[in-house]
């Protein structure tokens, strides 16, 4: 059989595969709806295989990359889970301090994509720290749905307190200019957007396809931001024009991409989704977002 090519492969199924990775379907309902699409010699084992994430083959960087350093450390999180974990990583040939780039991963904890996003921002030129929100519950699993099980269980407010932690940690932290950002992606997007609400000091923020506060909380807001939108996630993009019009109404800074004929997860390398022209631009964007704003 032929490898699978994306363009051969209906909207309908990437869509489905959204719904499935954001547990708005069951796995057994994913497969019976997939089966239509296994046709022409396609097997439905053929098209999930293709569909789910190959960290093996789209890792990028590893933990003893020459040009990086980088660790796993603990921090405190006192009104979310206690103790947090997450992967510290910046520039070995950094000359004194960096500002800092909080990443915040999807809905599944921290897994090899957002520890790749994590080094890239360190060789942007920042000190980058990814916590993982499953730390309580025993870290990321190794696998994307058992770690989107583990990560289900636990509350949004509690991962919300542990990622605005995590920032205070990594502002304060010695090789840190004291001015940090944050970026995320799907949950970590929703996260960005709401810390951009919780943190009046917050550097800036850029939400990659995220849920949106409510219009009472956008008032609070004082970071600028970056929103990164994917033309084919009608899910997400459904909030916007109402999240803009209060942006609007109470005068707050911010930029606004919307990327045409991609999906809800265009930036992550390891699934048919990536879109590697829009994910290059947007995080050309971002970089250029926080050297501006974080200086």
């Amino acid at each position: 059989m032929k490898p699978i090519d994306k363009k051969d492969l209906d909207q309908e199924v990437f869509d489905l595969y959204d719904d499935y990775a954001h547990s708005r379907i069951e796995r057994r309902d994913f497969v019976q709806r997939l089966s239509k699409f296994a046709v022409g010699g396609l097997t439905v084992s053929a098209i999930m295989g293709y569909l789910m994430p190959n960290y093996a083959a789209a890792r990028r960087y590893t933990q003893d990359d020459p040009r990086l350093i980088s660790e796993y450390v603990t921090y405190s999180s006192p009104k979310g889970a206690g103790t947090m974990k997450g992967l510290l990583t910046r520039p070995k040939d950094q000359s004194g301090p960096l500002p800092g780039i909080l990443v915040v991963h999807e809905n599944r904890g921290l897994n090899p994509y957002i520890e790749d996003t994590a080094h890239q921002a360190a060789l942007d030129g920042f000190i980058a720290f990814a916590p993982d929100a499953l730390t309580p519950l025993g870290g990321y699993p190794g696998s994307d749905d058992e770690g989107r099980t583990m990560q289900s269980k636990r509350d949004r407010e509690d991962m919300l307190q542990d990622f605005i932690a995590g920032y205070e940690m990594l502002k304060n932290h010695e090789h840190c200019t004291g001015k940090a950002g944050v970026v995320g992606f799907c949950f970590g997007g929703w996260i960005s957007n709401m810390m951009a609400v919780r943190v009046p000091d917050l550097g800036a923020s850029v939400p990659f396809y995220g849920g949106q506060p409510t219009a009472e909380e956008v008032p609070q807001i004082q970071a600028p931001l970056m929103l990164h939108f994917a033309g084919l996630d009608t899910r997400v993009n459904a909030g916007w024009p109402d999240y803009e019009k209060e942006l609007k109404a109470h005068d707050k800074e911010y930029q606004a991409f919307m990327y045409p004929d991609v999906n809800h997860g265009f930036h992550n390398h390891s699934t048919p989704r990536y879109d590697e022209a829009a994910a290059k631009l947007a995080w050309g964007r971002t970089i250029d977002f926080f050297k501006e704003k974080l200086g």
